[in-house]
């Protein structure tokens, strides 16, 4: 056979396996579906946050589109929710025209076209704007069950639950009613008791003395089982609050944390860092870095029917000294500022009681909630003193930075790449072709 001959057979013959690899590609993508995440951290897939809700939910998940047919509305439905159902098979949709039953739209409160409505045992969420936020929101609250209930306590200068404030709480507890928790106000003044279905009571550093009334009624509150999260600052110890310590079997000691060896950077060695915490429920597998500003360091004083274990901890290096001033007798670290208490609950309703009592109110402070793992510490705490296990372990909420900081030399360098060396390499590459073929 002659040389062109052959040239023109191999040419054939490349063509025919390039046709049958295209339409074998093409018969196996219409049978199996992959899937891959090239971008980065996995953002363009379901949150690391959503996928451990759903691997919490011990069931399917039946989501009920109330979306017209007409239009393109069903189609984005579908296309938004295929990669939930991926990471969960038993997530099941389906679609409901509204127009058909308007009378049973009504009765069912759908008002808005596309409005979802998700079922999960007995519970139920509905969505009227389909988000990755929305929907990550509605899987907890399905996980967690009936909105909790938590009471923080005001009227004596204590930081406020829906203040924008620096020192208030405004932000992160927006966030937990996201979540499924409901904020209400605790004033002492108008009752004379924590009401009934209070899952939780917050006393989050009051600047005034409590009353005796709101001191007894907290007390009594812990006495039958409540759960209670107390945040203390160093300086605003109330002495009216020694009956609440006691009951509890710690104390908040005088001074606060000072740690110059972990403030390099911060200027202030009032501002204690962690990156390491003791074992506990609330912190096992937590390795973000959390920063408390102005610790008051807590102690244990008796043995009582509590299991008290330390969950935050400051380093060797840390020591107390007077707010404001030098401590002559300054305690030496590694000091405790962070309690996580439990017993059998004496309501019979409950199984078990927890209270968490914390030296600082500041990390969950609007100025500081953003500051590494301070939000998912957190979140931690408030599942846990809600009983809501499953949920402490969750990864933390968060998109990495977005943002590309690059030098005005190292742009001007890509630019003259990609504008200038790009061409010249399609031209010499070009070159090369046309060169061989010649030869050739």
């Amino acid at each position: 056979m002659s040389i062109p001959f052959m040239r023109r057979l191999r040419g054939w013959l490349f063509a025919l396996l390039v046709l049958a690899a295209a339409g074998a590609a093409g018969f196996l993508t219409s049978r199996h579906e992959v899937v891959s995440d090239w971008s980065y951290l996995g953002r363009a897939s379901i949150p690391p946050q959503t996928r451990a809700i759903l691997a919490k939910a011990n069931g399917p998940i039946d989501m009920v589109s109330y979306a017209s047919p007409q239009g393109d509305l069903r189609e984005s439905v579908a296309r938004a929710l295929k990669r939930y159902q991926q990471a969960k098979p038993d997530l099941h949709l389906s679609f409901v025209d509204p127009q058909k039953d308007p009378a049973a739209m009504r009765n069912l409160g759908i008002t808005v076209d596309g409005e979802l409505i998700l079922h999960y045992r007995d519970r139920e969420q509905r969505l009227d704007t389909l988000t990755e936020r929305s929907l990550t929101d509605a899987f907890e609250r399905l996980v967690r069950g009936n909105d909790r209930i938590v009471a923080f306590v005001t009227g004596d200068g204590e930081r406020r639950a829906d203040g924008d404030a620096n020192a208030d709480l405004g932000i992160f507890v927006q966030q937990l009613e996201h979540s499924g928790m409901r904020a209400v106000p605790l004033n002492f003044s108008q009752v004379t008791r924590v009401p009934e279905h209070t899952d939780l009571v917050v006393l989050a550093g009051p600047q005034a003395a409590l009353s005796p009334g709101a001191v007894k009624a907290l007390v009594d509150y812990v006495g039958g089982g409540g759960n209670l999260l107390w945040l203390a600052d160093p300086g605003n110890q109330d002495p009216g609050l020694q009956p609440l310590a006691d009951a509890l079997g710690i104390r908040v000691l005088p001074g606060e944390l000072v740690d110059a060896s972990a403030a390099a950077g911060l200027k202030d060695p009032r501002m204690i860092v962690l990156g390491d915490y003791p074992p506990s429920d609330i912190t096992r597998g937590f390795t973000l870095t959390t920063l408390f500003p102005e610790v008051a360091p807590l102690a244990e004083v008796n043995k009582s029917d509590w299991q008290i274990v330390p969950f935050l901890r400051s380093s060797a290096q840390a020591s107390t000294q007077s707010v404001g001033a030098a401590q002559a007798n300054a305690l030496k670290g590694p000091l405790d500022f962070g309690f996580a208490l439990s017993r059998l609950s004496p309501s019979p309703a409950k199984s078990e009681q927890r209270v968490v009592a914390i030296g600082n109110g500041d990390f969950l402070s609007n100025s500081y909630l953003g500051n590494g793992g301070n939000r998912a510490l957190g979140e931690r705490i408030f599942n846990w003193l809600l009983g809501d296990d499953a949920l402490i372990n969750m990864p933390p909420r968060g998109a990495p930075d977005r943002v590309l900081m690059i030098s005005q030399g190292r742009l001007d360098a890509l630019s003259i790449t990609y504008i200038l060396g790009m061409p010249l390499l399609l031209i010499i590459a070009g070159g090369l072709i046309a060169w061989r073929r010649r030869r050739a």
